[in-house]
């Protein structure tokens, strides 16, 4: 049951409770800020997507702009449908292209299903981002997403870590076009990393159930995907 006070008791702990947000801000501008820092390293390989309007380089991917999002959607080879999960968080995502453009920055989905695979998934959905099929390149792979067989136990698995993977995974690459036209990849994140980038998430952890997840299997498994909700 709720904890019911007087509205003079909410208010003092209210605002105790918005110093702790305001060291947030700060903390998390200042993690922003050192992200920013970060050293870039040069992609030289010369990845090729299939895409809507032809084969694609990675630099062709920015278009116009000089800064790139690509999330990486888990969608296999042979899988029937997109990751729930992933959907969820694109789902967060329709809309917000024209807003980045304004900030010089583009958006794309990459998967490594076949590109009508993913049209056919994306028109199901309703979306509109660009998506890119990776398939039969190493750039799941190269960025921590896809492992074909279980990851060797060399720091090169899943989110940095040391545990083995197989299949495929969630994440977010960025990366940066130099006046001369090279690309660097800036920042990747993934696991609960992801979080951020997620707006559902970021209302529900304002309501008092939050996102309600602790007595689950795990933690998304009341996503659906939103055809899907009866």
């Amino acid at each position: 049951m709720p904890n019911l006070v007087s509205r003079e008791n909410w208010l003092s702990q209210r605002l105790k409770l918005l110093e702790k947000e305001k060291n947030f801000t700060r903390d998390r501008d200042a993690l922003s800020h050192a992200r920013r820092d970060l050293p870039m390293v040069e992609i030289t390989t010369p990845y090729r997507f299939a895409t809507v309007e032809g084969e694609k380089s990675l630099p062709d991917l920015f278009a116009d702009k000089e800064q790139l999002l690509v999330y990486h959607f888990m969608y296999g080879p042979e899988w029937e449908s997109g990751c729930p999960s992933c959907s969820f968080f694109v789902d967060n995502f329709e809309g917000i292209e024209t807003h980045l453009a304004a900030r010089n920055t583009a958006l794309v989905l990459a998967s490594n299903a076949p590109l009508a695979t993913l049209e056919a998934y994306r028109a199901r959905m309703g979306w509109t981002i660009p998506w890119v099929s990776a398939l039969n390149t190493s750039f799941g792979e190269d960025f921590g997403v896809s492992f074909p067989t279980q990851a060797d136990m060399d720091g090169n698995s899943y989110n940095y870590g040391k545990k083995p993977y197989a299949g495929e995974s969630p994440g977010l690459s960025v990366f940066y076009k130099l006046n001369d036209g090279r690309v660097a990849h800036s920042y990747s994140t993934y696991g609960r990393g992801l979080d951020i980038l997620n707006g559902a998430y970021n209302l529900l952890d304002l309501t008092p159930n939050g996102r309600d997840e602790a007595d689950l299997p795990y933690a998304q498994a009341w996503v659906r995907r939103h055809d899907e909700y009866a």
